[in-house]
């Protein structure tokens, strides 16, 4: 079977993790491309990745607001390729690819990674997005949270299939020897515990949140440092509450992270603040790496997390009640240590590549042989 995947990737981040992890596991029965807008070149690294992988992978050419041109320019690529399934991950991809995949008469899945909501730009585009699932043939939720989401958009039930993201466990089988000092090198001098959290630092992902937490925690003890892996816009604003608290060498602003498995070993706990999530990988990389979790129980959070068992669950935007959370969690290190184990045997059960391409040869077999028509009553996702 040919698999077409298109994306608009401006980076290599969640959703394109996932797609190529999906095309490894899929690679001894199935041919998969993957096509993504040029977003200004910025979506090179993506496909040049693809291509290191061993996939085919290519820029097009047109994009909005050339709307006509782009669903032509992907149908012809979808002949081209003797394509037989269209996934589609985004707002963008999949306003365009169920028209494309229409006029090629091929089946098309939308991939729904989550929605954020988090000004009204984005809340206007993922009202778009939802209207656009509608079309589709399946809809597949990364889970359980946002397939409710998606039912409240209008999709019909049966449209829709939760298949959870996964992670390849292979680089955290064997902690990595240097990750402590990795992590201490950010710190003069050393603290005693090591406190991380990863992802975009953007207005969803509440990292202002955890920097609070950090600061109410810091005014309590003073052997703990913090570690934020990732960049995005809400840098400025973090490094100024970091400052004014004047907590810069206790607080550490890390950049992106290419090598995760060679620092999330040498925390004690990660820590997610997230406003709102779909499936979070970063918890699942921490749980891999046999790291204790404390996450703010939104999305698809609690379908990872096992409350008292792999992690803690805490409201959201509460940075008081996480950083009491995380404050009695440091001083059991028995506890860590459980819950590190059990968090590694849940990712390496429940979320891997292999089950997710079992589960989506099912929806592929049980795809109709002609394209349902649009069935949707009403938009408000």
């Amino acid at each position: 079977m040919n698999l077409v995947h298109l994306l608009a990737s401006p980076f290599v981040g969640g959703p394109e993790r996932q797609v190529l992890g999906l095309a490894r596991a899929q690679a001894d029965h199935h041919q998969t491309t993957f096509l993504s807008f040029a977003e200004r070149g910025l979506a090179r690294p993506f496909l040049q990745q693809a291509e290191q992988e061993g996939f085919a992978a290519h820029e097009l050419r047109t994009n909005y607001p050339r709307l006509r041109s782009a669903i032509a320019e992907v149908a012809d690529w979808l002949r081209q390729l003797r394509a037989d399934v269209l996934l589609t991950s985004g707002y963008k991809p999949d306003m365009v690819g169920w028209r494309a995949a229409r006029q090629a008469r091929i089946p098309v899945v939308g991939i729904a990674h989550g929605w954020t909501g988090v000004t009204w730009k984005v809340r206007l585009y993922e009202w778009l997005d939802a209207l656009a699932l509608g079309f589709m043939d399946r809809v597949v939720c990364v889970s359980e949270a946002t397939a409710r989401r998606a039912r409240r958009g209008g999709i019909p039930e049966r449209k829709i299939q939760v298949v959870r993201n996964a992670l390849d466990t292979r680089p955290y089988d064997f902690p990595c020897p240097t990750a402590r000092a990795n992590v201490e090198n950010l710190f003069a001098p050393a603290p005693r515990f090591l406190v991380g959290t990863v992802g975009r630092l953007s207005p969803e992902k509440g990292m202002d949140v955890f920097v609070r937490s950090a600061i109410a925690l810091a005014k309590r003890r003073d052997d703990v440092g913090f570690v934020l892996l990732g960049e995005g816009p809400t840098r400025p604003a973090l490094e100024a509450m970091i400052h004014e608290a004047g907590l810069e060498g206790r607080i550490r602003l890390a950049g992106f992270c290419r090598d995760l498995p060679g620092i999330l070993p040498g925390l004690d706990v990660i820590v997610s603040s997230s406003h709102t999530e779909g499936l979070p990988v970063a918890l699942l990389e921490a749980m891999a790496a046999r790291l204790p979790v404390i996450a703010t129980a939104v999305g698809g959070t609690p379908e990872v997390v096992c409350e008292g068992q792999t992690g803690y669950l805490v409201p959201p935007n509460q940075p008081e009640a996480l950083a009491e959370r995380l404050d009695g969690l440091l001083d059991e290190p028995l506890t860590r240590q459980s819950m590190g184990q059990a968090g590694r045997q849940r990712v390496c059960e429940h979320f891997t590549f292999a089950s997710m391409a079992r589960q989506y040869e099912q929806l592929f077999s049980d795809l109709p042989t002609r394209p349902v028509r649009k069935e949707v009553a009403h938009v408000g996702c």
